[in-house]
């Protein structure tokens, strides 16, 4: 029996993505606080642990720096800029906002590409161009075929730093296959429509992407400094417009 088990697969153009889960899960230990200042009580428990490979025919694909565990084939790499026609400080600037790093590691040719195994859940899916354009939680992004782009959205509204996700986040344009990191896997993501006319609102903890052409406000739930408190929601995301928003609603459960 092998050890791992393909759970899902996207292809488009030369690039074919696969998720792999490992069939016996792994023992980690986890630290939980005692209540006694600088002591820790460690416990092992089980967990899923996942690897995404990728492979190539005569395409380029764009990895995260370091993700890389193991490759053949013939293929050839080479370190390229995220919105190289930034200078360096408002590369490194992007890329401090959003967790994202400035750079990533692309591979041309025919092969194929073992990533490392994590203990986060992979999210694949497809694009077919602008009207497609994705804003990302914060070090979501993980790989895409080379003709999409990662660049960096910068939130109007002020009150996005304190929202959950940030001033900035990463944003993902293009068209081909993507692959996304999440806290919970696929079949625990929720994808809510915005339509026309409604509002949908979103605690910023929870929100794994949203469609890039909504409207989005971020801000308190309600008005005032009093009730905003009394909420006890802090700052949200207001959407409107048409679109989609997924959210990891068990995000937070241990």
């Amino acid at each position: 029996m092998a050890f791992r088990q393909m759970i899902q697969e996207e292809s488009r153009g030369g690039v074919t993505m696969r998720v792999h889960r490992y069939v016996e899960k792994k023992m980690v230990a986890r630290g939980l606080p005692t209540g006694v200042e600088g002591q820790m009580h460690y416990i092992a428990e089980p967990t899923d642990v996942h690897q995404l490979e990728i492979e190539l025919s005569n395409a380029s694909v764009l990895i995260e720096p370091g993700a890389l565990q193991y490759s053949y084939g013939n293929l050839s790499a080479e370190v390229v800029r995220h919105e190289a026609n930034k200078g360096f400080f408002a590369r490194a600037a992007a890329s401090a906002a959003t967790g994202e790093s400035a750079h990533a590691t692309r591979y041309s040719g025919s092969g194929t590409i073992w990533c490392e195994p994590v203990r986060r859940h992979f999210v694949l899916a497809t694009m077919d161009g602008p009207q497609d354009a994705l804003l990302l939680d914060d070090r979501a992004f993980y790989a895409c075929a080379a003709e999409i782009s990662l660049t960096t959205h910068m939130h109007k509204s002020v009150s996005g730093m304190f929202s959950g996700n940030g001033l900035a986040q990463p944003k993902i344009t293009g068209s081909g296959v993507f692959a996304v990191e999440s806290p919970v896997p696929v079949h625990e993501i929720d994808e809510v429509p915005v339509r026309p006319g409604e509002e949908v609102v979103v605690d910023g903890d929870f929100m794994l992407m949203y469609s890039a052409s909504l409207e989005v406000t971020i801000g308190p739930l309600v008005q005032g400094l009093r009730s905003a408190m009394r909420s006890g929601e802090g700052f949200v995301y207001k959407m409107r417009g048409s679109g989609s928003v997924w959210v990891t609603p068990s995000a937070r459960i241990a």
